[in-house]
């Protein structure tokens, strides 16, 4: 093993380098994930009992130390409990970047030439009359992931996708346009779907549930989604946590096929024009 140097009875090596990085990283994650939660007070709370223990049993107290002791014996199952929600996102935030959901890995050309066949003309024109008249619509755009855990929360439907089915959907007095719909293939596969909502402190008052919806949904997945708002009637797109809004039908379209198919195109939006990011 090679060191670079020490420092007193400590050699420090390229491995301790990396490891001390890695802990940060993981660290750093951690604190990212936790910040603006109630996890983070039951966190501190929790390491606020783990030093007591310490300082107890360092000091002899034998009772408070075995009370205490009792108490951290559980600690890990209590942990797992009481972070439910943040451990479910940390793994769903490492599987989603992770290369091994990318189609390409594996080979499946054949479920990318698929989706490839996706016409993007009816959700433009859906969302252009959609917008017009300030209804209120959230579409989904599944990839990697065909979600679904989320299209079983909805009305599953499988059918042709046209312009006039998503006006029936959204239509305001349809039972089924509270919620999202999740196109998957070339198929509308649900309505009324139900999307996990980003606690993101960051997001804009400007945004209403529905882009908290689809922030949430794409911040753990790699899906595309469409918003049209119902209280200005402006078009949104969100991909990875960012809100791209206020968009025309000519930037939609770009967008849409540069997100679902990775093409080289130039939005049509001004230069000053920026994504509202929305990543802790």
């Amino acid at each position: 093993m090679i060191f670079l140097f020490s420092i007193g009875f400590l050699e420090i090596g390229w491995t301790e380098i990396i490891d001390i990085l890695l802990v940060t990283a993981l660290l750093y994650q951690l604190y990212k994930l936790l910040t603006g939660s109630v996890a983070l007070k039951i966190f501190l709370g929790l390491l606020s009992v783990y030093l007591l223990y310490l300082v107890v049993r360092a000091a002899g107290m034998e009772l408070l130390t075995i009370i205490l002791g009792q108490f951290m014996g559980v600690g890990v199952l209590a942990a797992i409990i009481l972070f439910q929600p943040e451990i479910r996102r940390f793994l769903l935030l490492i599987g989603k970047t992770t290369s091994l959901n990318h189609d390409r890995f594996w080979g499946f050309a054949w479920r990318r030439e698929q989706s490839e066949k996706l016409s993007l003309t009816p959700f433009i024109e859906a969302a252009k009359s959609l917008a017009g008249k300030n209804t209120g619509a959230l579409i989904v755009f599944a990839k990697s992931s065909e979600l679904k855990y989320y299209a079983e929360s909805g009305d599953l439907i499988d059918a042709v996708i046209s312009k006039r089915l998503l006006l029936s959907i959204f239509n305001k007095h349809s039972p089924l346009h509270d919620g999202a719909v999740i196109i998957s293939g070339n198929r509308i596969k649900a309505a009324r779907c139900i999307l996990p909502v980003s606690e993101n402190q960051e997001i804009p008052a400007s945004m209403g549930l529905r882009h908290r919806a689809a922030i949430g949904l794409t911040e753990i997945t790699d899906s595309i989604v469409l918003v049209v708002s119902e209280e200005t009637g402006q078009i949104a797109l969100v991909r990875n946590g960012e809100a791209y809004r206020n968009l025309s039908s000519a930037d939609l379209r770009v967008k849409l096929n540069q997100f679902l198919f990775d093409t080289d195109q130039k939005p049509a939006v001004a230069p000053s024009e920026k994504p509202v990011s929305t990543t802790v």
